[in-house]
Formats: structure tokens, sequence, C-alpha cells
């Protein structure tokens, strides 16, 4: 279950970071609205994985709606001969 803390708790940031496990971020709000999160290492690390794979599934995408990303069978056979 996530945690929902006010940004004046980081104070005492040891007991912020108790909170912070892996797939459980701590939220921290300024004025009763949302502002920061804590992440556990593990968790920010996947999240910027998935995101970099999402950029390059859209970039695919995009290839293949533009008709660029396409080959023949014939030109995929003589670019893996160069």
């Amino acid at each position: 279950m996530s945690s929902i803390l006010p940004v004046s708790d980081l104070r005492n940031y040891n007991e912020v970071l108790k909170n912070c496990q892996p797939g459980e971020p701590v939220f921290l709000t300024k004025n009763g609205r949302g502002r920061f999160v804590v992440l556990d290492i593990e968790d920010y690390e996947k999240d910027r994985a998935e995101k970099k794979l999402l950029a390059k599934l859209q970039e695919a995408e995009e290839a293949v709606a533009d008709e660029k990303g396409w080959m023949s069978l014939d030109e995929l056979k003589s670019a893996m001969e160069e």
C-alpha cells in the first residue's frame, strides 16, 4: 500500500525512507496536493526501461505506418550478405 505524507516529513527523511519499499512508492504532498514521489531504485530503473521500450515500439509503429520500416525478402538477403 502506498504512503501519502506531507513534504514537511522530509525533515526526518529516515522515517520517509522506511515507508519506501519495492512496489510501494511514497507520495509527498505540499499544501494538500501531490508534489513528489519517492521510489525504490529498482522501481525507478524498471520504469525507465519500460519507458525506453515503449519509445522504441512507438518508433517502430511509426516506421511501419510510413512504410519505411518494410523490407522485401530480397532486400533483406542482400543486406545480410553485405
